[in-house]
């Protein structure tokens, strides 16, 4: 991911309102970005842990989503649970639901959509292994790292296009 600054961070939400956008809480380690090993950016909000944010070049254009995450796992904490972007698997909360509102009519109606991700939205690191297991990953496969990335790519991507509505 190339680098973005803060301005376009906030006025690439699609799914909140611009005050929402202004006021939310910037990663502290924004500054620290590792942008070259990034597919997306991702964070919990330091200021309020049940909101997170994910900002992504989507359909040619730099697009930020506002999520609530779950306040947690009903499972016990030795329970695993698989993200649906990465398919990295995590114990203790490592995983929960995050929804997003909808964009458009459908949004201001309510309606949300939701998937199972890392809880700290850093999947682009587990992917590469600069978190987490030395393949990315506790799953024994023989995808090579470039498909991994163009599988979790894939699987962002429909997320997204599940929040945009006709």
């Amino acid at each position: 991911m190339e680098p973005i600054t803060e301005r376009e961070i906030r006025t690439s939400f699609v799914n909140c309102s611009k005050g929402e956008a202004q006021r939310l809480g910037l990663p502290t380690d924004f500054a620290d970005k590792p942008w070259a090993d990034l597919d997306f950016l991702g964070w919990r909000d330091p200021g309020a842990p049940e909101r997170a944010y994910l900002v992504v070049q989507h359909e040619g254009r730099t697009v930020g989503i506002s999520l609530r995450a779950s306040g947690g796992s009903a499972r016990g904490f030795g329970a695993r649970s698989m993200c649906s972007i990465c398919l990295t698997t995590r114990t203790g909360g490592g995983v929960v639901l995050m929804t997003a509102r909808r964009t458009g009519e459908s949004g201001r109606n309510g309606n949300s959509v939701g998937q199972y991700l890392c809880s700290d939205l850093q999947c682009s690191l587990f992917l590469r292994g600069i978190k987490g297991s030395a393949n990315g990953h506790d799953l024994d496969e023989s995808v090579d790292l470039e498909g991994r990335i163009a599988r979790a790519d894939a699987n962002l991507h429909a997320f997204l296009k599940r929040i945009f509505t006709e």
